[in-house]
């Protein structure tokens, strides 16, 4: 039961934030199709707005490394889990879950098709944002991102709480 709790409670926190993101979508270029990433890379009313892959880089580890300490934190005293197995197992099942919501409902059904995501200038693009494949292939991605995390997070419930 807990799980899935845990599960709604993060998609819900998880919807939140890309909500939060919708207001200035060009701050999530890189979540976006490749071509849709050259057309507005290529529009003069974006320089200077686009974050470099610096940024983004050092966003995504940061990002990772917060969560990595909240998923340990949630698996052992949430949870109750005390061996790496258990926080490895238990993480990776909570992070494919949100990593599905994310690429089912998220991406497909929402970003694909609300304007709001729609970058002035590529208005035009709607093959490239209607691109299913490229969000399924960020959810396999993700998955093999998970498999880092939940061994991290999985240590650091093993030895260090």
């Amino acid at each position: 039961m807990i799980l899935i709790i845990e599960s709604i409670l993060l998609c819900l926190a998880f919807t939140g934030m890309v909500y939060a993101m919708s207001r200035d979508p060009i701050k999530t270029l890189y979540n976006y199709p490749p071509r849709i990433q050259e057309r507005v890379k290529s529009l003069p009313e974006y320089q200077g707005r686009i974050p470099t892959q610096k940024n983004k880089i050092a966003a995504k580890l940061g990002a990772s490394l917060l969560f990595v300490i909240l998923l340990a934190l949630i698996l052992r005293y949430v949870n109750g889990y005390t061996t790496f197995w258990q926080a490895f197992g238990g993480g990776f099942l909570l992070w494919t879950v949100v990593n599905l919501w994310d690429a089912l409902v998220l991406d497909i059904l929402w970003f694909c098709h609300d304007p709001r995501f729609v970058l002035k200038g590529t208005e035009d693009m709607t093959a490239d944002y209607h691109d299913y494949r490229f969000h399924l292939k960020g959810f396999l991605i993700g998955e093999a991102l998970a498999l880092v995390v939940c061994a991290l997070a999985g240590l650091a419930v093993q030895f260090l709480l």
